[in-house]
């Protein structure tokens, strides 16, 4: 069974990388790769395989154009 594209943790969504890793430590240095770009990281193990979820918050958001009067 394919695993949940997407997860809530602490009332966050995370986003499954949709990579199964067969041991603790590659996915671990996946997501020390994952956290180096800023992005928060969930480990879950499910049926004998490690999956790594992730997010990141927008810093910044522009809006463009004349704002509604």
């Amino acid at each position: 069974m394919k695993p949940e594209i997407a997860l809530f943790f602490d009332g966050r969504k995370f986003m499954w990388d949709e990579e199964a890793y067969d041991t603790r430590e590659a996915a671990e240095a996946k997501m020390q790769e994952y956290e180096d770009k800023e992005f928060e990281t969930q480990l879950v193990e499910k049926d004998d395989e490690y999956l790594v979820y992730n997010r990141r918050v927008a810093k910044e958001v522009v809006v463009e154009g004349t704002p509604p009067p």
